[in-house]
């Protein structure tokens, strides 16, 4: 059975991290290193400083590495808190893509793997990024991946392309999916490596302009060129990443919904003020109908998507995959949100259009949430066919299968 209720402990470190959030990271909203291409790394340091001061840093780790190991329930009030600004998850390390590679690191790295660069990232020290997507090959289908790791017996060679590679600038613990060729001497297919950043072979060509500007440092172009790692630059097992790319599939979803929501939240609480204050016809917008309408709108909506991340983390917290489910939350959720701050630039009006408030950039930042973790057309699809494959004799290969569930991360 499901519970509501908040425990009182879960309640205070929410309101504890949302005073955290409104008291000391809004401020930097205005910040000049928060650029076109998102927070600075000196940005970055500064806001997990002050996360780290106020014991607020990385709190979704394992207790054995210093977090509090947050349950899926308990992240989802923290996240949401968060994420009252952009900011907040950069400070308390807890955005993406850090946050779905600690924990995919966790699950499978290697003691020495995980020390090296699990350890720097839980402490704030370092940034990831997970390479997968591809200018001409994987994406929404990762079963099109292009980049490929030969192995001649004592190394990986790899070579290929990739793009909106998420902080790819400065970052140091890099995850590659890359496909292992055919070879004499073990096994192939799709497979992570992990490697320092500034190993050589790893070229970053241009950063990327894009609507978004939440994101540390940007996205990227990047190029593996005669990149050379050894064996034990493995991530988990050769041939495996599709099934490693599935462990987060849930988790990643839901912890990009649950940020999301502290935004949509933010950007509410925004319209409501200027509702209740700015007037036009001889009384206050908000008890003009068509504005009144479009804030009740966004409550439903808000709530909604709140009871879908609570649901989703709810079964995960009893050990269930949830993917399904996740995938049903992340379409949405994805869309649900970004019409409320659609309707916050509505309610707004023009003012909703410039950096006056925060209402533009939530909007602009949250257009993406659309696309990233599976467009909301590939769920669909995803889920239609799960409700194929329960109700009716359809079948599918298993490689389809493992290509169509990466395909929603």
């Amino acid at each position: 059975m499901i519970d509501f209720a908040v425990p009182p402990a879960l309640a205070a470190l929410a309101a504890r991290v949302r005073a955290f959030v409104a008291d000391q990271i809004v401020p930097y909203e205005c910040d000049p290193r928060l650029t076109q291409h998102g927070p600075t790394d000196a940005l970055r340091a500064e806001l997990v400083a002050k996360a780290r001061a106020a014991g607020l840093l990385t709190l979704q780790a394992p207790k054995a590495m210093g977090g509090m190991g947050l349950s899926h329930i308990e992240q989802a009030l923290v996240f949401e808190a968060a994420g009252w600004s952009t900011l907040g998850p950069i400070a308390m390390n807890c955005a993406a893509p850090d946050e779905g590679n600690m924990f995919l690191l966790s699950k499978i790295a290697r003691p020495d793997q995980a020390e090296r660069f699990l350890r720097p990232m839980v402490l704030g020290q370092q940034r990831s990024v997970f390479a997968m997507t591809e200018p001409d090959g994987a994406g929404s289908d990762p079963a099109q991946l292009r980049t490929e790791a030969v192995f001649d017996g004592s190394a990986y060679t790899i070579n290929g392309r990739k793009w909106l590679i998420t902080g790819a600038e400065g970052a140091k613990t890099w995850i590659i999916m890359a496909r292992v060729a055919d070879n004499p001497h073990g096994p192939s297919g799709p497979t992570l490596f992990l490697c320092d950043g500034a190993t050589p072979g790893i070229v970053i060509e241009r950063r990327m302009h894009s609507m978004d500007r939440n994101y540390v440092e940007g996205h990227a172009v990047v190029r593996f060129e005669g990149l050379r790692l050894p064996p034990d630059a493995v991530l988990g097992e050769v041939g495996e990443a599709f099934r490693y790319a599935q462990m987060r599939l849930a988790p990643a979803r839901m912890t990009h919904c649950m940020r999301w929501l502290g935004a949509a939240s933010r950007a509410q609480s925004i319209a409501i003020d200027h509702a209740r204050r700015r007037t036009a016809f001889g009384k206050v917008l908000g008890e003009h109908q068509g504005v009144s309408f479009l804030l009740a709108e966004n409550e439903t909506d808000l709530k909604v998507a709140r009871l879908l991340i609570w649901e989703v983390a709810w079964r995960m917290d009893r050990g269930e995959k949830a993917r399904h489910e996740s995938s049903i939350a992340k379409a949405e959720i994805s869309e649900r949100l970004f019409r409320v701050a659609d309707r916050c630039v509505q309610v707004l009006g023009g003012i909703g259009t410039t950096d006056e408030t925060v209402v533009a950039m939530i909007y602009r930042d949250m257009r993406g949430f659309r696309l990233y973790d599976g467009p909301t057309e590939v769920h669909k699809h995803a889920i239609g066919r799960q409700l194929l494959r329960a109700g009716s004799a359809f079948t599918a290969t298993p490689a389809a299968d493992e290509a169509l569930a990466a395909a929603a991360e």
